[in-house]
């Protein structure tokens, strides 16, 4: 029964039990205020300094202007001042927008407008294709950082980051961030021509570290590496924040070269690594794999693919001692949906093992009913990790949240005790280096080239990328076409990873009878062009 409480009070107690992403680094540094937080480079930093830096930082950011619900743009690799903005963000209320640094200026464009962002942070190399994005999107004005990791002066209008956390005012900012305010906005490539923006809150983020460090093993004397882009929700929020979270120590590499992993594993003595496919067999595949030390690494992830199944058997072999877990989600799940445990890996290879423990997941064919264990349907999760819906687009988050799941555009088969495979996309997503590509942007894309008559661009399995981009093109009548103008022409239009690795001149597409391009066909009849290639 309501009781009747004194004005204000309600507020004080919302306040006392508030548990946002923000509050999540001050009580760690609270519990352990001398434990090693964050190296990164020749900065080492314990978690009394990592959240002193945080503070700082939300207050400058405060001091110029941006306030709970702003949006703040972040173009970067990995680095210490990324870790402090995420952290920093989140302590006032302000949404942070990563973006993928791989993009072109405009499709940067595209996010800045959309989102809303009036502030951005951009490093130092990326900073004219930042420039260009601004300005191609109309933004004017606001809050310009920069972060100067080849040691490069700020460019005119732009502040150095490092001058926001080094000095002060290191208290917390008092800001008031329920659970379920957005505090990122992630672009993700989705199944259109353009992406949409995946709004997380507290509720949905902390709900996901809770399901990662039961089921993922993860604990607070972890010391892990962190070399995946952190623009991704993948090392962002299922492996570096959790890692805040518990008072593990974070090694932060700008990215996943194998020989400074490699290095980095022997030198810190690292015990968990996160990659996918492409970067374990990258280290695999190193010649100074089995010279270097890696007896202390005791924990292995993978995502964004199934790990080959002789890949699986190859790290059993060179690296006994190290328990692996494959991580199946996406963006809109925060990203974690299911694991595959260690003792499972061999066992059920291929599989993306069951739902994690605030996960409920079944599979529904077109009408959103259940369909029997062995028979292929769409992928459903009913969770708090689940976003709040897709920024701005009310219609998308309808379909999306149809009849209370959330329906993730995958298909998968389900076993009777709950393993769940995941067998294709249903929108024809792609996934390449552990990147997501949408293939009708890519053919929208190509479609721009003069004498194009039609494109079907698909995945096909490859050895390094797990799936590469691979577009088949039919020219219009009395058009000469060739592979190198597809080529040149994706090179000018889309970032390198979303351009096809292959290209295939053909006179049709092979249909159904009402006329929709059979891409299962096509898979198969060009499966071998990666063996072709090796």
């Amino acid at each position: 029964m309501r009781q009747p409480f004194r004005p204000g009070t309600e507020a004080d107690i919302a306040r006392a039990r508030q548990h946002s992403l923000g509050d999540l680094l001050h009580r760690t540094a609270r519990r352990d205020p001398d434990k090693l937080a964050v190296v990164a480079g020749d900065l080492r930093v314990t978690y009394a300094e990592f959240d002193a830096a945080v503070n700082r930082c939300a207050n400058a950011l405060a001091a110029r202007g941006l306030a709970k619900g702003d949006r703040l743009a972040l173009l970067s690799h990995n680095s210490w001042q990324y870790a402090v903005l995420a952290f920093a963000t989140a302590k006032l209320g302000v949404v942070l927008v990563p973006v993928n640094f791989m993009l072109g200026a405009e499709e940067i464009a595209f996010i800045l407008g959309h989102s809303g962002a009036t502030a951005m942070v951009a490093e130092d190399a990326l900073a004219p294709t930042a420039e260009k994005a601004l300005a191609t999107a109309g933004v004017t004005g606001g809050v310009r950082g920069w972060i100067g990791l080849s040691g490069a002066a700020p460019s005119a209008g732009w502040e150095d980051v490092d001058a926001w956390w080094r000095g002060g005012d290191d208290s917390a900012p008092d800001v008031v961030v329920a659970d379920d305010d957005p505090l990122r906005l992630m672009y993700t490539s989705g199944t259109e021509s353009r992406p949409k923006g995946v709004m997380l809150s507290s509720r949905s983020l902390i709900s996901q570290y809770v399901s990662c460090v039961i089921d993922g093993g993860m604990a607070a004397d972890d010391v892990e590496v962190h070399s995946l882009p952190m623009y991704h929700c993948a090392q962002l929020d299922c492996f570096f924040s959790v890692d805040v979270y518990l008072g593990a120590t974070s090694i932060i590499l700008p990215g996943p070269d194998p020989a400074a992993l490699l290095a980095t594993i022997a030198r810190e003595k690292v015990t968990k690594l996160f990659c996918p496919p492409t970067v374990w067999i990258s280290l695999l595949r190193h010649p100074d794999f089995d010279t270097t030390d890696l007896s202390s690494l005791r924990k292995g992830y993978y995502g964004a693919s199934p790990m080959p199944v002789e890949v699986l058997r190859e790290l059993a072999r060179r690296l006994p001692d190290v328990a692996l877990w494959n991580f199946y989600g996406q963006t809109e799940m925060s990203p974690l949906a299911t694991i595959l445990r260690p003792h499972e890996q061999l066992e059920r290879a291929g599989s993306a093992g069951k739902a994690s423990i605030n996960v409920e997941t079944m599979l529904v064919d077109d009408d959103g009913d259940p369909v029997p264990p062995g028979e292929i349907g769409e992928i459903v999760h009913r969770s708090p990790h689940a976003a709040l819906g897709y920024y701005d687009d009310e219609e998308k988050t309808a379909a999306a949240f149809a009849g209370g799941w959330f329906h993730s555009g995958d298909l998968g088969i389900m076993t009777a005790d709950g393993y769940l495979s995941v067998v294709d996309r249903k929108k024809d997503m792609i996934k390449t280096g552990g990147e997501n590509v949408a293939s009708r942007e890519v053919e929208e894309a190509i479609y721009e080239l003069d004498g194009v008559a039609e494109v079907a661009v698909f995945g096909i399995s490859h050895p390094h990328w797990i799936e590469a981009v691979t577009a088949v093109v039919v020219a219009k009548p009395g058009a000469t076409l060739a592979a190198e103008q597809v080529h040149a022409h994706a090179r000018a239009k889309l970032a390198g990873y979303k351009r096809p690795k292959y290209v295939v001149l053909a006179d049709a597409l092979p249909k159904n009878p009402s006329g929709k391009i059979l891409k299962r066909e096509l898979r198969t009849e060009h499966a071998n062009l990666a063996e072709m290639d090796t």
